[in-house]
């Protein structure tokens, strides 16, 4: 009996939004391999391979190091409950939709949420936080975007963890679009919990959360009154099973066998590497979209170097560009968030990430956007992005 359901064959597309990325083909082939029990010896030693790769990349030496099964929202989500009980006074930085996101998550543990706004295209200040923590007499934590997704703005941490310390509280940062792609140090910055996302700069596929939390968190953890109010993302718990291989959870197998190679990638690499490569093409990407006489939204001085978010030409729907993009280059971008009125519908946003972040694909990406703009009725001068990307990448050494 035949099926009404065709084969499931889907395009071949570069995928250069928000995210997911396009990942390495070592990383889809490692998902092909056989499935082992999640208590089978061998998965063990997959497990601590993880953690130990993870570490290595996290650029600390937290134990309590591991992969939240869940995608990047998950690892916020885990961040909060465990560290934030019924009462307890968080402030989050926000500059963009992920801060805001941070907030509202931190808000439903029942904690009193404080959010102190930035404007659009800036980053965190240390010094509006420390006036914020001025104004209350026992903080638990501050929350801080370092790579705001939704407007690819990259965060300094190090000052404002110093500010956050001084006032006795956590600081949590989201490292969802930079780990493994920017600069990132856990423990030379003394960030208390950072948790990520695979499939972004780390080059897997999404599914898991990538956090790891120090001595101040586990103290905060272990002093709880209440129960964490998930089971299925108590840090406790998922210690036992990553360290004491206490059964909670039966884990995603073949994301993890994933994640194992794509940051078996990122080490042959080399991070400081692999932060060069990506603030390069960058660069590269800005010095064409400028040449194209596009603005790009973040502050000059703090642009993020995986994703790039760039107003579209006045009067030029921006769905109408990427959607020439998809259809006839096959190439994926993303545009403004809705909950976001003064991005909605005026930006799109460019990733470059993980294994997409190349010379190549930038050029490419580039020449594609000048034919979608002319069919969009924006002319530029021919071939003008790409010649200002390939002149960047020549002064770059790239």
């Amino acid at each position: 009996m035949s099926s009404q359901y065709d084969e499931f064959l889907p395009p071949q597309r570069l995928l250069m939004g928000a995210g997911p990325s396009n990942v390495h083909p070592r990383v889809l082939q490692a998902m092909t391999a056989s499935l082992l029990g999640h208590l089978d010896p061998v998965f063990l030693q997959v497990m601590d391979d993880v953690r130990s790769m993870l570490r290595e990349v996290f650029k600390t030496d937290n134990s309590a190091t591991l992969p939240v099964s869940g995608t990047g929202t998950a690892g916020m989500e885990a961040a909060c409950v465990n560290i934030l009980e019924p009462g307890d006074i968080f402030i989050v930085a926000t500059n963009g939709y992920f801060g805001e996101r941070l907030a509202e998550i931190a808000s439903r543990t029942g904690a009193h949420v404080v959010t102190v706004e930035h404007a659009v295209g800036e980053p965190v200040t240390a010094g509006a936080i420390k006036e914020e923590l001025a104004k209350h007499a026992s903080v638990k934590g501050v929350g801080v975007v370092h790579a705001e997704t939704s407007t690819g703005v990259l965060t300094p941490i190090a000052e404002i963890a110093e500010v956050v310390h001084d006032a006795g509280a956590l600081l949590v940062v989201d490292a969802v679009t930079s780990l493994g792609g920017v600069q990132l140090e856990v423990d030379a910055w003394d960030i208390d919990v950072c948790y990520s996302g695979t499939q972004k700069c780390v080059g897997a596929p999404p599914g898991l959360a990538p956090i790891t939390f120090g001595d101040r968190a586990i103290e905060v953890m272990t002093n709880r009154k209440t129960k964490v109010q998930s089971f299925y993302l108590d840090m406790t718990a998922l210690r036992d099973y990553w360290q004491q291989r206490v059964y909670h959870h039966t884990a995603p197998i073949s994301m993890i066998y994933s994640l194992r190679e794509a940051l078996r990638i990122v080490l042959e690499e080399g991070l400081e590497n692999r932060w060069r490569r990506h603030a390069n093409n960058a660069a590269a990407l800005i010095a064409g979209i400028e040449a194209m006489g596009l603005r790009v939204v973040a502050n000059p001085e703090f642009r993020l170097p995986s994703l790039t978010a760039v107003y579209s030409p006045g009067g030029i729907p921006e769905g109408n560009v990427r959607k020439h993009l998809l259809d006839n280059f096959n190439i994926e971008v993303s545009g403004g968030l809705a909950t976001m009125p003064a991005l909605a519908g005026k930006i799109w946003r460019i990733g470059l990430m993980g294994h997409n972040s190349t010379a190549s694909n930038v050029l490419y990406f580039l020449s594609a956007l000048e034919t979608a703009l002319a069919a969009n009725e924006y002319e530029v001068a021919a071939g003008a992005g790409v010649s200002a990307a390939q002149r960047k990448l020549r002064e770059l050494g790239s």
